[in-house]
């Protein structure tokens, strides 16, 4: 017996060692995989102490959310499974189609899509809504980046420049009239970080800043950017509930909730189930946009410091692939991915902590949501697939 243990074939029952070390199948980033998954896993019980409490009030299934999150997960994965899959610069071949196809679904959701809190973001079907803005991330990313890989020069030419604007610009202006000004800025965020790592001169960068800004006065003055939007600038600002609408007190209450949350935790925090805050329905959307509060009241600043590590070890190791890729498509599919990952977390934890405007945006991997999961998904299967082809 011990000899036929010690005599067996090296490869037997492991897998995939018989195929060679550049085998994509082999190259698989699993740190980043498993922070990924560590922060989708603590969501769910974030999600669960979030929703728990309303849905015992209204006599539903208190699992009912996370169950629906589980279900989103699941979809995510495999979408992330099947860009893993493709070869990164193969879809790039369908880079125009995918943009196009969103633009129409951003298009078709602002004549058509059902008006929630006074904007037209999603798709209602009835147990499930889809939120083309969280897609066009995706698409945008892919197409600008295709389109800036094609020049092999350091330095971004002020005409294709231009060119990348208009790109970006389409979906922007679309998302902007939802209006969705959060992730219209991610949409931005991105652009300007593979803009810059693509040779984009300083003055170029700070020419998008400012366009951008003059987008959102003028969508403000125009009538555009609805008054709710603005009010969310107006109460970050001017944060005083007793000198503003009842707008703005309603929003600067909301932040003042989600603040007083995340310092009741202290370093240990309240305990899972015992945040008098989480668990006592005071926060509103606290499984989407304030979920950060939910982490800091129950787990504490060390809770809040595991997540944030989890982030940043994500952010690592995006990072460390953009520097292992092997063509310059790969390294600004990285950088997009991750100036928008830290963009938007810094947007949603930003206006939980009360340092940013309320946006809107979720807690990448954490909030409850199923475009944002599927899109973010689809960005780490991006990553992944440069990283797993980076021995070609």
């Amino acid at each position: 017996m011990t000899r036929a243990i010690f005599t067996r074939r090296p490869d037997s029952g492991l897998g995939n060692i018989k195929r060679g070390f550049a085998d994509p199948t082999r190259n698989i980033d699993w740190i980043l995989m498993g922070a990924v998954g560590a922060l989708t896993i603590i969501g769910f019980f974030m999600i669960y102490s979030a929703t728990r409490p309303r849905l015992l009030d209204n006599g539903l299934d208190p699992f009912q959310s996370v169950q629906r999150q589980i279900i989103f997960v699941i979809i995510a994965i495999l979408m992330m499974g099947l860009v893993m899959w493709m070869d990164y610069v193969q879809l790039r071949g369908s880079a125009e189609l995918l943009y196009a196809s969103t633009i129409v679904l951003l298009i078709l959701v602002y004549l058509l899509g059902a008006v929630k809190g006074g904007a037209k973001l999603s798709f209602d079907l009835g147990p499930i809504a889809i939120q083309p803005s969280e897609l066009s991330k995706v698409t945008t990313l892919l197409l600008l980046c295709g389109f800036l890989a094609d020049d092999d020069s350091d330095t971004l030419a002020w005409e294709r420049f231009i060119q990348a604007l208009f790109i970006v610009g389409v979906p922007f202006a679309l998302v902007l009239i939802e209006p969705d000004l959060g992730s219209a800025s991610v949409v931005v965020a991105a652009a300007m970080g593979v803009l810059l790592v693509a040779g984009a001169r300083t003055k170029y960068i700070v020419t998008i800043t400012a366009l951008t800004i003059a987008s959102g006065i003028a969508g403000a003055v125009s009538g555009v950017v609805k008054k709710y939007q603005i009010a969310r600038i107006t109460g970050f600002l001017d944060p005083n509930p007793n000198s503003q609408s009842a707008t703005v007190r309603n929003l600067v209450n909301q932040v003042n909730q989600a603040k007083r949350a995340v310092a009741a935790g202290g370093f240990f925090g309240k305990g899972y189930l015992n945040g008098p805050s989480t668990n006592g329905r005071f926060i509103p959307v606290q499984s989407t946009d304030f979920v950060f509060s939910a982490v800091g009241e129950q787990f504490g600043m060390l809770g809040a410091m595991v997540v944030l590590g989890l982030l940043g070890l994500v952010l690592y190791r995006v990072y460390r692939i953009a520097r292992l890729a092997n063509d310059k498509l790969g390294v600004l599919i990285c950088s997009g991915v991750f100036t928008m990952i830290l963009w938007q977390a810094f947007q949603n934890i930003g206006m939980t902590i009360g340092i940013t405007p309320v946006s809107g945006v979720p807690l990448p991997f954490v909030s409850y949501g199923g475009s944002h999961m599927v899109a973010f998904a689809m960005m780490i299967g991006l990553v992944q697939s440069v990283h797993m082809r980076r021995f070609r």
